[in-house]
């Protein structure tokens, strides 16, 4: 079964089979919201797996809909490329979109990422493990038992704010910036966040004066394990313009924020909503690594990536031309029958549990995957320890955004401890 309400989840794949192929839009955030893009996805897997959007308020686009053609187009960076954003939204603001690494080619997107990827280790992360288990604990220590509460707000932004301070090394009083920080930059004006573009350039520019601060005490001290020190001592990175460093700030902010913090709001929806899934991971918590693979599988927290081509390309038998915008739909790639059996359903102990492309592929896959796979972990020991079973009691509000796939709010109660 698809996620969703089944009423709705009706109505959108009746309309999306009643609309002609060429007018199919996959990138619609009101879809998200409402979790009904399925049916699109698979009608286009199915009939038209590369497939042309003419009209859309950011201009034409490809979807590239199947996994391995997903797989194709991430690592043909020599054909499509990153430069000039990863989303399919442009910024228009000020000078254009802000320079990042995973918004570069090669050789410059190497040596940029294998700059800040020490921080990310596995002799890190083994580290940090002890630190993360024991801001897990006091987190889930914290929470009301037999009271209402928002998952969302009380454990996966504090988990995941408190892991993100550490690696920026920052006041962990200052911790909800961050998240906040990050949410304003996938915010669409208008849908509560921000309430226009011009408010959003407002808190950036608050945003860029706290990490240029950091910086500065950075680069006038002797080097150490944080990624801010790494970029401003890195022989790649210390001499980058201000517009680049905090490019690469934002993405390690929202890299950093998004993938662990829904994928941590997924796995109590998920498995309410698939008891028997539940049931056995409470009867085997050895099945918690296979279970956090299927929830990124399942959640799949940002929905695409962009490229754009660098020449005209044939490709699933279609002509995409230079310049045009080639969309990667992780999201749908994650439920290709063809290469995941059963895909619709949660299933934590998968024979191949790997097999998603959450995290991308190829140069761009995420550098922090490993430290979001980690948390995720840690977290459901350290629940399985605590609560017999959390109750998610009513549906969660998910984000107005075709890119980021996750909740904005999920009420559970846990009505008592073991």
């Amino acid at each position: 079964m698809a996620d969703g309400n089944l009423a709705n989840l009706a109505q959108a794949r009746e309309e999306t089979y009643a609309t002609p192929l060429e007018e199919l839009n996959p990138a619609q955030p009101a879809l998200f919201q409402a979790d009904t893009m399925w049916p699109i996805f698979e009608r286009l897997r199915a009939e038209a797996p590369v497939h042309y959007t003419r009209e859309h308020e950011f201009g034409p686009y490809w979807s590239i809909t199947k996994y391995n053609d997903i797989m194709a187009i991430d690592t043909n960076h020599q054909v499509f490329s990153s430069e000039g954003g990863i989303t399919i939204a442009e910024q228009t603001q000020g000078a254009g979109p802000l320079p990042m690494f995973i918004a570069m080619d090669p050789p410059k997107h190497d040596v940029q990422r294998k700059t800040v990827s020490p921080a990310v280790s596995p002799t890190n992360l083994a580290v940090m493990e002890p630190l993360i288990r024991e801001r897990a604990a006091t987190i889930l220590d914290s929470l009301p038992i037999g009271q209402e509460f928002d998952w969302v707000d009380l454990v996966s932004k504090e988990l995941t704010g408190m892991t993100l301070a550490t690696l920026f090394d920052m006041p962990q009083e200052d911790r909800r910036k961050l998240i906040y920080w990050s949410d304003v930059v996938t915010a669409a004006p208008g849908q509560g966040l921000v309430d226009s573009i011009e408010h959003k350039m407002q808190i950036f520019v608050e945003y860029h004066a706290y990490f240029t601060e950091l910086w500065n005490q950075r680069v006038n001290a002797p080097p150490r394990g944080d990624l801010i020190s790494m970029l401003a001592h890195g022989e790649a990175t210390r001499n980058m313009e201000p517009r680049e460093y905090f490019g690469n700030i934002v993405l390690l902010t929202v890299g950093g924020n998004d993938t662990t913090r829904n994928t941590i709001s997924g796995s109590v929806l998920a498995l309410n909503q698939n008891p028997d899934q539940y049931q056995k991971l409470r009867e085997n918590p050895g099945l918690i690594p296979s279970m956090v693979s299927e929830t990124l599988r399942w959640q799949t927290p940002l929905a695409h990536m962009r490229r754009r081509a660098l020449q005209d390309f044939e490709f699933g038998g279609k002509t995409i031309r230079k310049g045009d915008k080639v969309i990667m739909w992780y999201v749908s790639g994650n439920r290709d029958d063809e290469v995941i059996d059963n895909p619709n359903a949660y299933i934590i102990d998968r024979e191949r549990p790997r097999t998603h492309i959450s995290f991308g592929f190829g140069i761009h896959r995420c550098v922090g995957n490993r430290l979001a796979e980690l948390q995720l972990k840690v977290i459901w020991e350290e629940i399985l320890k605590r609560f017999p079973v959390i109750e998610v009691t009513g549906e969660p509000k998910r984000v107005y955004s075709s890119f980021v796939k996750g909740y904005e709010s999920l009420p559970v109660v846990i009505p008592t401890r073991n």
